[in-house]
C-alpha cells in the first residue's frame, strides 16, 4: 500500500514538498468552516449509503463508515474532536479522523465526489438550516408586535412624514406596519429557501462522475427537492448565498428603521415609550442616563449585513466556471451576517416585548402641530362641496389663525373659522379631535381602531 510523503496533505501525491507557512496560512479554512461539521457529516452519511445501495462500495465498508461518522459527530458535540490546521478544512479533518477510527475503509467514502460538490452541498445545507431558524425567529417577533398592537389598538399617537407631525394614528397601527414588513421578510427567506433547495452532491469536481451513482437518492436523503441539473452550475453557483444575504439586508434595514424609532421615542424630548433595565445601559459619568444601547446596536448591524452582501458579490463577480479558490471567501461573510441578524432579531423581539408606551404623552402629541388639518379639509369637501384645492387653501388660513392664537384646531372659536368661510358650521368639531380623526380612517389599511382590531384577528389566525 502506498503512503503519502511525510508532512504532505491528503491531496499531496504529486507534490514533493509541503506548502510554505504563508501558503498554509492563506489556504487553511478550518478556523471558520468547522461550522459545517454537522452538515458535512450528514452529507457523508447519505453519500455512503447511496454508494452502498449502488454497489459502488460494500455494505461492510459502509457500516464502518457510518459507525465512524457517528463517533466523529459525538466527538464534535462533546468538544473533543481534534481540529487540525494541517488538514486545511472541515472536509479533510473529518476524513482524516475517520481514517484514524476505521482505517482504510475511510478512503472509499470520497468515491464519486469532490470537495467541490461536497462544500457546495454543505454550504446549501447550512444556509437552509439557518433560514429555518430565522423563520422561527420571525414568528416570535411578529407575535410580540401583534401583542403590542392588540394592547394599543386605540392608543393615539402622531403619525409622521419628514419626521414632522402629520396625522394622528394609533400605536397599534404603527406596530402592525412593522409586522407587515417582517412578514415580507419571512416570505423572502422562504422563497430563497425554496430556490436553494437543489442538491449539488454528485456533480464531483465539475463534470460529473463515471460511477453509477443515484443523485436523486442523495438529494432526497438530504431533504433537497431535486439534484441540480448541471454539474458546472452545481459546484460554482453561490447565488443562493447572495440571495440569502440580500433578503437578510432588507430585513436588517427594517430592523434598523424600527430601532431608530425606539431610539427617538425613548429620548427625553419625545418620551413616547420606555424600556426597562433589561434593554438599556447607563453612563460611566452621567448617573441620570438610560441609553437605548440595544436599539442602537440593532441599528448598526445593518452595516455588517449589507457589507457581507457586497463582499460576496465582489468575490463572485469575475469568476469563470467552475470552481476557484476565491470561493473559500464565500463563507465568512455569510456566517458573520447571519450571526448579526440572529442577534438583532432576538434583541428586537426582546425590546418590543419590553416596550411600554406612554399613552398620555402619545395622546397629547397626536393632537399637536395641527395634525387634524387634513380632516378639516376633507370635511369642507364632503359637507360644503368645496374642491379639495380650495379646501386646502381655506384650511391653511384657519391653521394660521390657530397658530397665531396658540390654540389647537378643535379649540378655535367657530366665528374665527367663519371669518375664513361663512359656510362652516359647528359640525366641523366632529372631525377636529385626534380621536375623531383616527376613528374616521376606516378605508382598507387605514388606522381606525376598528380596522386595527380586524387586522389583529387576521394575524392571530395566520400566526397560530
Amino acid at each position: 500500500m502506498s503512503k503519502k510523503p511525510k508532512g504532505q496533505s491528503m491531496w499531496g501525491g504529486r507534490f514533493s514538498d509541503k506548502p510554505s507557512d504563508i501558503m498554509q496560512a492563506i489556504n487553511v479554512s478550518i478556523g471558520f468552516d468547522s461550522r459545517f461539521a454537522a452538515q458535512d457529516i450528514r452529507g457523508s452519511q447519505v453519500h455512503a449509503n447511496m454508494l452502498a445501495a449502488q454497489k459502488i462500495i460494500t455494505k461492510k465498508d459502509n457500516a464502518s463508515i457510518q459507525k465512524g461518522l457517528k463517533q466523529i459527530a459525538s466527538e464534535i458535540e462533546a468538544g473533543t474532536f481534534p481540529f487540525r490546521d494541517e488538514y486545511e478544512d472541515i472536509h479533510l479533518n473529518i476524513e482524516a479522523r475517520l481514517k484514524e477510527i476505521i482505517g482504510d475503509a475511510s478512503g472509499r467514502l470520497h468515491t464519486a465526489r469532490s470537495r467541490n460538490d461536497q462544500v457546495a452541498t454543505d454550504f446549501r445545507l447550512w444556509v437552509r438550516d439557518a433560514l429555518d431558524g430565522f423563520d422561527a425567529q420571525f414568528v416570535k417577533l411578529q407575535k410580540v408586535l401583534l401583542k403590542q398592537a392588540e394592547q394599543n389598538s386605540d392608543t393615539l399617537m402622531p403619525g409622521f412624514t419628514h419626521l414632522q407631525s402629520a396625522q394622528p394614528v394609533t400605536f397599534g397601527h404603527h406596530m402592525l406596519a412593522y409586522l407587515e414588513m417582517f412578514a415580507r421578510d419571512r416570505a423572502r427567506f422562504a422563497d430563497c429557501r425554496k430556490r436553494l433547495n437543489e442538491c449539488p452532491l454528485g456533480a464531483a469536481a465539475l463534470a460529473g462522475t463515471p460511477y453509477p451513482i443515484d443523485r436523486k437518492a442523495t438529494a432526497s436523503g438530504l431533504g433537497f427537492e431535486r439534484p441540480l441539473a448541471n454539474s458546472l452550475d452545481a459546484v460554482s453557483a453561490r447565488d443562493f448565498a447572495l440571495e440569502a444575504l440580500s433578503a437578510a439586508s432588507i430585513c436588517a434595514t427594517h430592523l434598523s428603521r424600527l430601532a431608530e424609532e425606539i431610539v427617538i421615542w425613548t429620548s427625553a424630548q419625545f418620551n413616547f415609550v420606555s424600556l426597562s433595565d433589561k434593554f438599556t445601559t447607563g453612563s460611566s459619568i452621567m448617573p441620570q442616563k438610560r441609553n437605548p444601547d440595544a436599539a442602537e446596536l440593532v441599528r448598526a448591524k445593518v452595516g455588517r449585513i449589507v457589507g457581507a452582501s457586497n463582499a460576496l458579490t465582489i468575490v463572485m463577480k469575475g469568476l469563470p466556471l467552475a470552481y476557484s479558490k476565491d470561493m473559500q471567501e464565500d463563507k465568512e461573510p455569510v456566517f458573520d451576517a447571519f450571526d448579526a441578524l440572529d442577534l438583532a432579531l432576538a434583541a428586537m423581539t426582546g425590546m418590543i416585548a419590553d416596550l411600554k408606551p406612554n399613552k398620555k404623552v402619545l395622546a397629547a402629541a397626536a393632537g399637536a402641530a395641527f395634525s387634524t388639518a387634513t380632516d378639516l379639509a376633507d370635511w369642507l369637501v364632503r359637507e360644503l362641496g368645496m374642491p379639495f384645492r380650495d379646501a386646502h387653501h381655506v384650511t391653511g388660513a384657519i391653521v394660521a389663525i390657530a397658530e397665531k392664537h396658540g390654540k389647537a384646531l378643535h379649540e378655535l372659536d367657530l366665528n374665527d373659522m367663519k371669518n375664513i368661510d361663512k359656510r362652516i358650521t359647528d359640525g366641523v368639531y366632529s372631525v377636529l379631535s385626534p380621536k375623531a380623526s383616527v376613528a374616521s380612517r376606516r378605508s382598507y389599511g387605514g388606522t381606525a381602531p376598528v380596522n386595527v382590531r380586524k387586522q389583529i384577528r387576521r394575524w392571530k389566525s395566520r400566526l397560530k
